[in-house]
């Protein structure tokens, strides 16, 4: 009968662990999409240069996020067939918020300018950054609580 408990614990335990954080995943992995798009659509020729932020350390990941969905406010349509599907995804680009989760002693201006595409390359790198983070923290919760079970089991 323990073994039972304990069993349904764990189950209970994981499949709550798994739940917590998809969320914020699924949004992230639209953010993705989004830029996806923008790659497809955005002039690259003749443009204003883009403050890139490449590779942030963890306390400036918020930071860089700011700074690129700022930045892509300033991105210009390939051309006129494009335009209403740019418009539409810089809209749905600029409904994305980012929970600050630090200190950053940089500004968006530290950084070096860049074409657009490039931009745009690097700000997909960060969220996949960003993706994979989150994903390892969901499974480290589900690992402690697991821990934490056996641990109480024993006693």
């Amino acid at each position: 009968m323990e073994r039972m408990i304990i069993l349904c614990m764990l189950f209970f335990c994981s499949s709550t662990g798994l739940t917590a954080a998809p969320h914020k995943i699924v949004t992230y992995k639209q953010l993705l999409k989004t830029i996806n798009v923008l790659q497809t659509t955005v002039k690259d020729t003749d443009v204003e240069l883009l403050h890139t932020p490449e590779n942030p350390v963890d306390g400036c990941i918020f930071m860089a996020l700011t700074c690129f969905q700022h930045g892509a406010l300033k991105l210009q349509p390939e051309n006129s067939q494009v335009n209403s599907t740019f418009i539409q995804t810089l809209k749905t680009l600029k409904k994305f918020t980012f929970r600050n989760t630090g200190t950053c002693e940089s500004s968006c201006e530290s950084h070096e300018k860049k074409k657009p595409k490039v931009f745009l390359t690097s700000f997909a790198n960060l969220v996949r950054k960003v993706i994979r983070a989150d994903s390892c923290w969901v499974l480290f919760n589900i690992l402690q609580t697991i821990t934490a079970i056996f641990i109480l089991h024993r006693f």
